[in-house]
């Protein structure tokens, strides 16, 4: 009977994980047609992709017109969520550099670094196996005014984010969390009416970090 009822609650942990990942299938689905015009295959390509810090960054490609941008960003997703869809988000479109936004809503839904931890390394494994030379760029999570009662845990996050990055070649840390405070202070003017999104002031000093990494 015990070894029944562990047998049931695993079936029904894998269960529950593969329909939460499918509750993004029809924005997968999106994002693909979209960049099935768009994307030119013969072209180096960069791809952004994470949560909808991501998404919502509109103007990307402008800011970066040199370079063959691909956002695949889908909002609300948790970096277990990018490892559902690695295939069909980044090793899709064969490029040469990844940009990399989660850790956000895992930590505001209470999971512990070390668990984000390990999901990123499996996705950095895919990435690796598909395209050895590919240079990762894991984007720090970001402080915001609705979520800065958490600022512990993600600065957390990022000591972690970045000592991973030192460990491994092909792989390296943006740091955007200090250009949004001013001096101690989280900017207040950065950010649009829910308190956790960027405006485009804000999406401005991302560029002037992530610039750093496009070239």
């Amino acid at each position: 009977m015990q070894l029944f009822l562990i047998l049931f609650f695993i079936l029904l942990s894998i269960t529950a994980a593969g329909q939460d990942a499918s509750r993004f299938q029809e924005e997968i689905l999106e994002i693909q047609k979209k960049y099935d015009t768009l994307w030119d295959n013969s072209k180096e390509t960069i791809v952004f992709t994470g949560s909808s810090s991501i998404r919502l960054w509109k103007d990307l490609h402008e800011s970066f017109p040199k370079h063959q941008i691909v956002n695949s960003g889908f909002g609300g997703s948790q970096a277990s969520d990018l490892l559902a869809y690695t295939n069909e988000l980044i090793l899709q479109y064969n490029p040469g550099k990844v940009f990399i936004y989660e850790g956000d809503n895992d930590i505001n839904d209470n999971k512990r670094p070390k668990e984000v931890i390990s999901v990123f390394k499996e996705i950095i494994s895919k990435i690796k196996d598909a395209k050895p030379e590919t240079l990762i760029v894991i984007i720090s999570a970001k402080p915001s005014l609705a979520r800065w009662h958490l600022k512990r845990k993600y600065k957390s996050i990022n000591r972690r984010f970045n000592r991973l990055c030192k460990k491994e070649p092909y792989l390296d840390y943006a740091n955007i969390w200090n250009i949004m405070l001013d001096k101690k202070k989280l900017r207040q003017d950065i950010f649009i009416e829910d308190g956790l999104h960027l405006n485009s002031k804000g999406y401005e000093l991302w560029d002037q970090i992530i610039s750093n990494y496009i070239q």
